[in-house]
Formats: C-alpha cells, sequence, structure tokens
C-alpha cells in the first residue's frame, strides 16, 4: 500500500505543481504563438500518458498486491494489446510531431516583405549589422576580419559602405515589422536565443544561419547564448530593445557606418605627447606609473584597452561610484581629453613607452597561482599577453597592486556593475571566482613572473 499511496501522491503533487507554479513561460513578444502551441500540445500529451501510466502502475499493484492463495498467471504475448498500444503511441507520437513539422516550414520561409540584418557571436559579446540607405548588407568574409575590421567587411564592395554597424550587446528593433536574423559565428559554436520571441538558433563558423520573427510589443529583452562556447559562456549575455519604428530610425541614424570606420584617421603621437602632459603628472613621463599617487602604468596596455577605460570614464561607466576613490579622480582627467580625436592621439603616444616590469610588492604562491591563472588565461593569453579578439588587456608587467584594487572592485561590484560595462560584467563573476585573498595574491604572484 505505501508504494500505491507513493504513486498516486506522486501524480497529485505532479499536476499541481504544473497548475500552481509560478515559473512559467515568459510573455511572448513576436508572432511565434504557435510555439507555444506546440509546447503545450505536447505536455497535454505526454502529461496525459504519465498520469495514466503512474494511476495504472499503482492500481496493478494494489489489485495484484501478494496472496497467498493465488498464482500468476503468465503470458509471454499479447497480440491484441500490442497493438492497441502501438497504434495509440503512433498517434501520440504523430501529434506531437505534425505540429513541430508546420511550425519549422513556417520557420525557414522568411516572408519577402521582412527587413534583413546581421547577428554576430563571438567569445563572450554580441555584435550587430544593419544594412544602409540601400537596404543592402555587404559582402563579409572571415579572412578580412581584423582590429580594425571587426565584421569582416570586403573593402572592395561598395555596399557595404553604408552598412551600420552596432559594436555593442545591445541590438534594437522595431515593432510590427518582420525581420530576418542572419547569425555568424566569429569564432566557435554560438546559440542565438531570445526567450520571449521564442527563437533559438545556432551559430556556425564558416556558415551563416538565420532566423526570422516580427516583434509585437515593445520592451527589453535577454539575448541569451545556448551553446556551451566556452569558459565565459554564462557571462555572454546580450539585449534586444523593441521600439516603435520612428524611435528606431533616430537611433539607427546615429550608429557608425562602415564608411565613418574606415574614415577615422589613425592617432598622432606627435599631438598626443602634448595632452599626455596632464597625465605624466600621476603615470610618470613614460607611462611607468606611481605607486604614491595611487596610478598604475600605462606602457604595456593597448590603445583599444586604454581608449576604452577613458571612454568609460568620460561617460560614467567606471569612476562614478562613491566606493571608487581613484576612480573618481580619474573621470574629470579624462574629460580634460575634448574629443575621439584627442584620445586616439595619446593612446598612440602611449603606445611608444616601453612596457614596464611589476615591482612585486605582493607576496604569495606563485605555484598555486598558476592553477588560478588558467581560467585569465582563457581571456588574457597564457602568457597574459593580452588577447584584443576577447577584448582582454595585457596583464604581464602591471602593476600588482594596481590589480589587486581592480580585482577587490570587481569583487565588489564597485567596478563592472554598470549596465553598459558588458566586458566589466564578465570580470565581476571571473574575479568573484577567486575565493579569498590569498587566492589573489597567490595569483599576482603568478603574473609578477611572466
Amino acid at each position: 500500500m505505501k508504494l500505491v499511496i507513493a504513486l498516486v501522491l506522486l501524480v497529485i503533487g505532479t499536476l499541481l505543481f504544473h497548475w500552481l507554479s509560478p515559473w512559467w513561460m515568459t510573455e511572448i513578444a513576436s508572432n511565434w504563438t504557435f510555439i507555444d502551441t506546440t509546447i503545450d500540445i505536447t505536455l497535454y500529451i505526454t502529461g496525459f500518458v504519465f498520469v495514466a501510466v503512474n494511476l495504472f502502475m499503482a492500481y496493478a499493484v494494489f489489485r495484484y498486491r501478494h496472496n497467498p492463495d493465488r498464482r500468476a498467471d503468465y503470458e509471454p504475448e499479447n497480440k491484441r494489446l500490442e497493438w492497441i498500444l502501438t497504434i495509440f503511441t503512433a498517434v501520440g507520437v504523430a501529434v506531437m510531431l505534425a505540429p513541430g513539422l508546420v511550425v519549422w516550414a513556417d520557420f525557414v520561409t522568411v516572408p519577402e516583405e521582412a527587413d534583413e540584418m546581421e547577428v554576430m557571436g563571438m567569445q563572450w559579446q554580441w555584435h550587430y549589422r544593419y544594412p544602409g540607405a540601400d537596404g543592402k548588407l555587404g559582402e563579409t568574409d572571415a579572412r578580412y576580419v581584423s582590429e580594425d575590421n571587426p565584421f569582416g567587411m570586403n573593402v572592395n564592395d561598395p555596399a557595404g559602405n553604408d552598412d551600420i554597424l552596432v559594436t555593442s550587446n545591445e541590438m534594437r528593433l522595431p515593432k510590427d515589422r518582420p525581420v530576418k536574423l542572419n547569425l555568424r559565428a566569429k569564432d566557435v559554436l554560438h546559440d542565438f536565443a531570445v526567450p520571449q520571441f521564442r527563437v533559438k538558433m545556432d551559430l556556425v563558423p564558416g556558415l551563416v544561419t538565420y532566423a526570422w520573427l516580427t516583434p509585437t510589443r515593445t520592451g527589453k529583452f535577454d539575448i541569451l547564448c545556448m551553446e556551451l562556447c566556452g569558459i565565459g559562456h554564462y557571462t555572454m549575455r546580450g539585449y534586444v530593445v523593441v521600439q516603435e519604428e520612428d524611435d528606431f530610425n533616430e537611433w539607427l541614424s546615429q550608429q557608425p557606418t562602415w564608411a565613418d570606420m574606415q574614415a577615422i584617421p589613425e592617432g598622432d603621437p606627435v599631438a598626443g605627447k602634448a595632452s599626455y602632459a596632464t597625465c605624466a603628472a600621476c603615470h610618470g613621463q613614460q607611462g611607468e606609473g606611481n605607486p604614491a599617487l595611487n596610478a598604475p602604468a600605462l606602457a604595456g596596455l593597448p590603445d583599444w584597452y586604454i581608449a576604452r577605460q577613458i571612454d568609460h570614464y568620460k561617460r560614467g561607466i567606471r569612476g562614478a561610484s562613491q566606493d571608487d576613490v581613484y576612480g573618481m579622480q580619474m573621470a574629470p582627467m579624462a574629460n580634460m581629453l575634448a574629443d575621439d580625436a584627442a584620445v586616439r592621439n595619446v593612446t598612440a603616444y602611449i603606445g611608444t613607452f616601453e612596457p614596464s616590469k611589476s615591482s612585486g610588492t605582493v607576496e604569495g604562491n606563485a605555484a598555486r597561482g598558476a592553477d588560478h591563472y588558467v581560467s585569465c588565461g582563457a581571456c588574457h593569453g597564457a602568457r597574459a599577453q593580452g588577447n584584443h579578439a576577447l577584448q582582454a588587456p595585457r596583464l604581464a608587467g602591471q602593476d600588482d597592486w594596481y590589480l589587486k584594487r581592480q580585482l577587490e572592485n570587481f569583487r565588489n561590484g564597485v567596478r563592472g556593475a554598470h549596465q553598459e560595462d558588458s566586458y566589466g560584467h564578465q570580470m565581476v563573476l571571473m574575479a568573484r571566482s577567486l575565493q579569498n585573498e590569498q587566492s589573489v595574491n597567490d595569483l599576482l604572484a603568478y603574473l609578477n613572473t611572466l
């Protein structure tokens, strides 16, 4: 009887959990309502089978429980029962599969009037490309990808000159307009998924896959990578903002085109030398840093990383927290660089400095630190040389006292908490994987050997 009661309670508890649970599918925000219908059909069929099988098991256990006055009747075959089970199973499977096939046929058939754009996945970010005034996306190829050409644009294809490039994790779409998403992977397998859209599709290196949808309500929704793509897979988050068409068009007109990016001149180190005079007061004449002023070394850091940090200080993404005392000092200094040209010039001048060696002020076990660095090395390189593709700066040669403070800031949410600091978000999670201060010291001791 205990087993019978357990089986009945299992069925009742499962049904109650299903109907009363607050965890259910998110409110849909696209045209793919039939996907929800397909899921419901599958749940109803499998749920009916689950209830029927378990209640039958409970009945069989109770009805045919042990009785010393009767013997079991051995019946190895029952063709009538086998036919009934085979037919009911076949019908159930067909009813579950048929709606999915109908949905898939619609999913791979893009409406002729659909807009077209591109989603590029990479470890561990999302970038987007929209067609310009000609309504046509230019040609791309993986062989063209470089630091100055992150999308792999073909410079010889004039159709790509007006393509609009968005190098942030935020994608925007207009409401009530169908859109085809061309999906590309820059490095490894990824998967583009927005739960509210009911859209999910793999990104395969060397191929262009696609999905399409029509956003049906405005709002901001999470973009998730649903393919294990490396150590930072769990941090690969983006956002899609659905707007009214006029708002979307206004935003789109403010984004840079491929022609705009090509027209950006290189930094002038001669012009940057004059601007650096203010920076030198803290960071040293050769960017060697100054512990007394809590100014880290700049020599050896890549120009794109320095430029990003200056931009973050200017926009309040970094240095706005009351707990970031030194960051708050840096923010007004960054604003002394009037425009992007001035930033490029300063970073070009800093690039002429010779990297310095860390003074080694932190004591730790370098051998244990090497084990901790395995995770860090996935982005920053095996020898902490940095990796532009992953937007991870050089760590070798950087002052350990400064790195320790930044790790503490990431761990405590002082840095990396701003919504627009996508790389900072990733660092918060990675920094918190270091269990305690001794782990941090061991890691820094290892970095001092590189």
